[in-house]
């Protein structure tokens, strides 16, 4: 599975890349929404890990260009400024939510139910 890791944390990135590729992930990884449109305009993604707030654009604004994708990849959003109205939109639109500081157990079990396809409150924890 390919995954994006849009983050413009570098630690953050880091730590996904070496997380999912232990997994067996290929994982390719954009500091800013400029360069995450890029690779989803030139590469097949599966999922997208994204930030919400960044110095050079909002996540939500990729979130929509996943959207407009023939193959649209899941998405798994991360970050730390979830409001409770946000996560009710997500959740609706079939977006995972993974709340900034995560656990390695709470990353694998985000990653898991997302993929397996389960929206539901839980698979916020």
């Amino acid at each position: 599975m390919k995954i994006l890791v849009v983050d413009d944390e570098q630690l953050v990135r880091w730590f996904l890349d070496r997380a999912l590729k232990k997994g067996g992930h290929d994982v390719i990884t954009a500091s800013n929404i400029g360069e995450a449109s890029e690779k989803l305009a030139s590469e097949e993604i599966d999922l997208l890990f994204v930030d919400l707030r960044m110095p050079e654009g909002n996540g939500t604004e990729l979130i929509k260009k996943v959207g407009d994708l023939h193959k649209k990849p899941r998405v798994i959003v991360c970050s730390a400024f979830i409001t409770t109205e946000l996560e009710d939109e997500f959740r609706s639109k079939g977006i995972c939510i993974l709340k900034k500081p995560f656990k390695l157990d709470e990353l694998n079990n985000t990653l898991r139910k997302c993929l397996e396809g389960e929206f539901s409150e839980s698979s916020a924890h």
